[in-house]
């Protein structure tokens, strides 16, 4: 039964990765036939951020309340009603509209699926599980890439990610017994034993605010570099756009391929010294990329920056629990969601701004700083924690 509900939050995972890329990919079409400029993508992206922040921050609440497994369901088929919605869009306004229950079932969602696995599963489970996610975000692409060259349109292709959600919510309502499995083990029973902490209740316990602005570092040093990888590559090295744009990907490739390697040094080595590991490996990678050499060292850099990206996130995440109690971690990786979701939202267009006034040779520089802020805080994070002599 544990490796069946195991099964599940695997799919679970892969269905979070999937709606991810959907709008970049089919944004080209889209405004055309929608008759709106290319820069409003970014208004519908802040509705399903700040949907994603809110319901973050919400997740301890609903948890306690109903249980992880049915705010699973519930999310994902919110999820899948928003995804349909955006297939029968047929304007502007409709797709905002729609944006706000897809952000809603996004975050409380991930906030609690994380913190289950962090709860009741090795941390070699919440890296591969992380690499699901990046198998579905990579999917999703291909999926409408099937219906745009097919004929079927945008719509069709968000109609076929929507149908995926439903089955997937289908086999969540029918497994719901399973996720009874862990109750009583290492505090499971406290999805409903406390109340619910406050905003102003967590910033107050040791160490919250320092994984905040952890987690606010870690998803502005990725998500900066994957919006302006590209950009880099063609206006300060000299690589025309089209292959630019191919060798984005390469950021992808290290981060998938370094949760799956992640999984098993996590045998190994602690989530701290995980963590220590990829931002020492995410500064080999941005040096690599301010090196004035071949633009070849600059792609190595940019893989390597997707390298060491990829064990920060599922582990601080997996060792909340150690640093806060299993009663207050749904809590914490509520805020530590809505944080990422606000660095996502905020630092990429600050370092547009500092290109376009600037200049983009900036950007290793950029990611340098915040890696740097990243550090000091999770070494804070540690101290203040008690937790420092588990990750020597």
């Amino acid at each position: 039964m544990i490796h069946l509900l195991l099964a599940v939050i695997y799919l679970s995972f892969i269905s979070l990765g999937l709606p991810d890329s959907l709008l970049g990919s089919a944004w080209p079409v889209m405004h055309t036939e929608l008759s709106v400029p290319m820069s409003w993508a970014g208004a519908i992206s802040i509705i399903i951020s700040a949907g994603t922040v809110v319901s973050s921050l919400q997740s301890d609440r609903l948890t306690k309340k109903l249980g992880t497994g049915r705010v699973t369901a519930i999310s994902v088929g919110m999820t899948a009603a928003a995804l349909f919605g955006f297939s029968v869009s047929g304007s502007f306004w409709m797709l905002c509209l729609w944006a706000v229950p897809y952000g809603l079932g996004a975050g409380s969602v991930d906030a609690a699926l994380n913190n289950y696995v962090a709860l009741h599963y090795a941390s070699r489970h919440m890296s591969w599980l992380h690499c699901m996610w990046g198998l579905g975000a990579a999917v999703g692409p291909y999926v409408m890439g099937f219906a745009l060259s097919g004929g079927s349109g945008w719509h069709m292709g968000y109609r076929y990610i929507s149908m995926i959600q439903v089955v997937l919510t289908v086999i969540l309502v029918v497994s719901l017994p399973l996720w009874r499995i862990h109750r009583g083990a290492k505090a499971g029973e406290n999805e409903t034993a406390a109340p619910p902490l406050t905003l102003p209740q967590i910033l107050r316990i040791p160490g919250a605010k320092e994984v905040m602005i952890t987690f606010f570092c870690y998803c502005a040093v990725e998500q900066t570099a994957i919006l302006w990888a590209s950009s880099y590559l063609n206006l300060h090295k000299g690589v025309p756009a089209e292959t630019a744009a191919s060798y984005a990907g390469l950021f992808f490739i290290g981060i998938t391929g370094g949760r799956a390697l992640s999984g098993f040094l996590t045998i190994k080595l602690s989530d701290s010294q995980m963590i220590r590991l990829g931002q020492a490996v995410t500064a080999v990678g941005i040096a690599a990329m301010a090196l004035p050499l071949h633009e070849y060292v600059t792609l190595v850099g940019l893989a390597l920056i997707g390298l060491g990206c990829a064990p920060i996130y599922p582990c601080v995440i997996h060792s909340t629990p150690d640093h806060f109690g299993a009663d207050k971690s749904q809590a914490v990786i509520g805020v530590q969601m809505a944080s990422a979701y606000i660095g996502t939202c905020l630092m990429p267009p600050l370092f547009g701004f500092i290109a376009a006034h600037i200049s983009a040779a900036l950007l290793p520089v950029y990611l340098l700083v915040i890696l740097v802020v990243m550090v000091v805080m999770h070494e804070a994070l540690l101290r203040k924690s008690g937790t420092a002599h588990k990750a020597r």
